[in-house]
């Protein structure tokens, strides 16, 4: 039986812990790139991967999301930031 992933809600119990991956160009300051979407909301950057040829880094952003609307409202802030290549 094949499930069909876009008719299935996500089921979570909120609040609740959330990652995003953040993909920037390695000379960007991801500390305060975080900061001006997230503000002076708790949270946790990690460094992730270096590019191979060095030109892109990836981090995980670890925040308390509150709920649906504010999971994806961050998403879409994460993804509108100019600093920002690509959020997943």
């Amino acid at each position: 039986i094949m499930i069909d992933l876009s008719k299935e809600k996500l089921e979570l119990n909120y609040p609740c812990s959330w990652e995003y991956k953040l993909v920037v160009l390695e000379h960007i300051d991801i500390h305060i790139t975080v900061k001006e979407v997230v503000s002076s909301r708790e949270h946790k950057v990690k460094e992730s991967k270096v590019s191979t040829k060095g030109k892109y880094k990836s981090y995980t952003l670890e925040l308390l999301v509150h709920n649906d609307d504010d999971r994806t409202e961050i998403y879409k802030m994460l993804g509108d930031h100019s600093n920002i290549k690509m959020v997943l």
